[in-house]
């Protein structure tokens, strides 16, 4: 199973179980907050503000901490000053590791980072050692078992997708990072239920794991996802389900 499928799945599953809800709010706001610095504060003109401000939505955050985000960015309050640092990292088995933050203390951040991947088999790389091996796209699901698949893939034709992929009863919807946006309001305006949506960084290749090097990238994984500043973390690797089945037989 390809890293990119592995580390959705594990998303979807530890965090909605066990992420402090305070902690998720956390990384939204900061994710609205730069997306209107960047393009302004308009979501419909901004098409990276309004991904944020949806995924926002999706998890249940009230409009008013919504617009106080927009508003920081904007520079229409006082806030914090955040910028984006992404770092470069190698985990258990060689595993390329992209750990995007968004901070007010790069410092801080830099400890923090530094301190994990050194507790947990990892180390820091270099800038350009690891980025080259990932690609951006953006993916949307949609449940298979609910829409006529000739359906689905004329709407994201519509909306300028590049592929439409089956996987686990799910179609993948893949599209470019600028078109991503235009490929989820076709689908919107067509009363398609999506699963989930997001734009991602995908491996151009991964690496098998045994299951000893699997625990322990899930374990450094898990520690990353964690921290506060700590946005988005990818990386390339493959695990098997009969791997996965006997980490959490072991786990159980």
């Amino acid at each position: 199973m390809s890293g990119h499928s592995k580390w959705s799945k594990i998303k979807r599953k530890k965090g909605s179980a066990d992420a402090a809800r305070g902690r998720l709010f956390s990384k939204l706001i900061k994710a609205i907050t730069i997306a209107a610095r960047h393009g302004g504060g308009d979501p419909d003109s901004n098409a990276r503000l309004r991904t944020a401000v949806d995924e926002a939505k999706s998890n249940n955050m009230p409009w008013d901490n919504i617009e106080r985000a927009i508003k920081r960015g904007t520079g229409e309050i006082d806030g914090q000053a955040l910028e984006e640092v992404t770092y470069e990292a190698y985990g258990p088995g060689g595993v390329a590791i992209l750990i995007e933050i968004v901070t007010d203390n790069r410092n801080r951040a830099t400890s923090e980072i530094r301190h994990v991947l050194s507790r947990l088999n990892g180390s820091l790389g270099t800038s350009g050692s690891v980025a080259w091996q990932f690609n951006a796209q953006g993916i949307i699901s949609v449940d298979a078992k609910k829409y006529d698949e000739d359906t689905i893939i004329a709407y994201a034709l519509e909306g300028g997708a590049t592929d439409v992929k089956t996987e686990d009863e799910t179609y993948q919807i893949i599209t470019a990072p600028d078109a991503f946006s235009k490929v989820k309001e076709v689908l919107q305006n067509n009363k398609i239920e999506m699963l989930s949506g997001e734009v991602t960084k995908i491996p151009q290749n991964t690496i098998p794991l045994t299951d000893k090097e699997a625990e322990k990238m899930l374990k450094l994984y898990e520690a990353l996802d964690t921290l506060d500043d700590v946005q988005h973390v990818y990386a390339n690797f493959d695990i098997s389900e009969e791997v996965m089945e006997k980490i959490s037989s072991e786990a159980g």
